[in-house]
């Protein structure tokens, strides 16, 4: 029986209409759960047997890896609209068709290789790490986590650099949109390892996941908590409204607990993962509360993030003494090293995701200042002093542009016509003839033109900017 090549798999994937390119109006996805862009036209450019690096974690390739995984992932979970809408039952239809869910599982586990396989490498689990010297260092961490616990003072550089901002409103939604795509199915992934044969360990997960589920009351679910979050400070409560707008590294985050879930060879995994999340949050949360108040004022619904505060110090505690410690009591150090690596992926990759969220918000802060010297680069072109191609691109009214990174720094140069441009989830920049943009690679970005047509180009600028010598990385899109 012939193979089919995976491009092509991923191809069958990706042609469902509710993942075909975004459209004139769909800067935002409200209404409807199931509408989801994938930028179908790059999936051809992309080797999906190629794993990311270190360095490709915010590539557009990264970004097209977990859009496609997240579909395929929130499949198992019953996704429904806040209300009915025209074509709801079509939507529903061919989101959980047999056919959907038939092409998804035939590329999973290629797309979660190619997402997750650099862990291996990056996250070193060296020494000879035993049941009783993880457990000593859990407790370790719990212990210097209870002992910051009320600290004043904000160690994080994310939550800095949104109050350092120059439109800190503005950062600090586009900083919420990052945690929806987790936080607006809260649990979702931890309810995987609830089946089967029951033990006390499960039986303590289960506890949790309960208490995310607001013990089956819908106001107290932590989801729920969310959307009140959101509402507050104008954000839209359905899910995945700002897909657009989702970094990799975010959607990164929500996949990877997917990803171990999943799996079920990776509970161990899990369970070191579910330790740090639910023992770090604890301060993470008091730090996020405390920033949305500085920068929303008393208006902000903050009751998400302090119920997490409290009720994050029970969890620590339940996750090490009835999840952990049960765990390397019973099966010992064949899994200590497991447990311990679940704990240090997850850590990791929120340092990377935390170092993209921040350069993005760098990106936006620079648009201004940064247009002196594409101007002088784009002169330098058409004068004949640097030998690079302009990369013409015309296209007429309407026409969308799926927010996107490029694999190096551009410039974008309106020729004639008009575009709006995002560079973060709010109201965009109004581009007109004559106006140059910097976009440094691996940031995000979107457009659409908004007048009869639009000529534009982009043109390659090999800027000698510290990004450019700190990821000298892949040649994908």
């Amino acid at each position: 029986m012939m193979s089919i090549p995976l491009s092509d798999s991923v191809h069958s994937y990706a042609s469902n209409r509710l993942f075909r390119d975004a459209g004139e109006n769909e800067v935002l996805l409200g209404e409807t759960p199931y509408r989801r862009p994938t930028r179908t036209f790059d999936n051809a450019f992309i080797n999906y047997e190629r794993p990311l690096t270190r360095g490709t974690q915010a590539s557009n390739s990264a970004l097209s890896t977990h859009r496609l995984l997240i579909n395929i992932y929130e499949a198992d979970g019953v996704f429904l609209p806040h209300a009915a809408y025209d074509g709801f039952w079509d939507d529903f239809q061919a989101f959980y068709s047999a056919e959907n869910i038939a092409h998804g599982e035939s590329i999973r586990h290629a797309l979660e290789n190619k997402a997750f396989s650099f862990l291996q490498n990056d996250v070193e689990v060296t020494g000879p790490w035993t049941a009783d010297t993880v457990i000593e260092f859990f407790k370790s961490f719990l212990k210097d986590q209870a002992e910051t616990r009320d600290a004043e003072a904000n160690n994080s550089p994310v939550l800095a650099a949104i109050l350092n901002s120059r439109d800190p409103e503005r950062c600090a939604k586009h900083y919420l949109i990052q945690l929806a795509p987790d936080f607006l199915s809260e649990a979702s992934a931890m309810a995987r390892v609830a089946p089967g044969s029951y033990g006390d360990i499960q039986s303590a997960i289960f506890n949790i996941l309960i208490d995310e589920y607001g013990a089956s009351v819908h106001a107290n679910k932590h989801s729920t908590l969310f959307e009140n979050t959101l509402q507050s400070v104008g954000l839209s409560p359905d899910i995945h409204t700002y897909w657009q707008f989702y970094h990799s590294t975010s959607l990164c985050l929500t996949n990877y607990f997917h990803y171990i879930t999943k799996n079920k060879r990776l509970f161990f995994r899990y369970i070191g993962a579910l330790f740090y999340t639910e023992a770090s949050l604890v301060n993470v949360t008091k730090k996020q509360s405390e920033m949305l108040r500085k920068v929303f004022g008393a208006g902000v619904n903050t009751k998400y993030f302090d119920e997490h505060h409290h009720i994050d110090q029970h969890h620590g505690e339940m996750a090490l003494q009835r999840v952990i410690i049960p765990a390397l009591e019973r099966f010992g150090d064949q899994v200590a090293s497991e447990i311990l690596r679940g704990y240090l992926e997850f850590q990791f990759l929120e340092e990377l995701a935390d170092a993209d969220l921040i350069a993005q918000f760098d990106f936006f802060e620079r648009l201004e200042n940064d247009r002196c010297n594409a101007e002088k680069f784009y002169h330098e072109i058409t004068n004949g002093e640097r030998n690079v191609s302009l990369e013409t691109f015309v296209e007429c009214a309407g026409e969308r542009s799926t927010t996107h990174t490029h694999p190096d720094h551009r410039l974008l140069v309106i020729e004639s016509g008009k575009m709006d441009f995002w560079p973060l989830a709010g109201d965009p920049l109004s581009l007109t003839a004559g106006d140059i943009l910097f976009i440094p690679r691996h940031r995000l970005h979107g457009s659409v033109v908004t007048s009869d047509e639009c000529v534009y180009h982009q043109p390659v600028a090999e800027s000698e900017t510290k990004e450019l010598h700190q990821n000298p990385q892949s040649h994908e899109v």
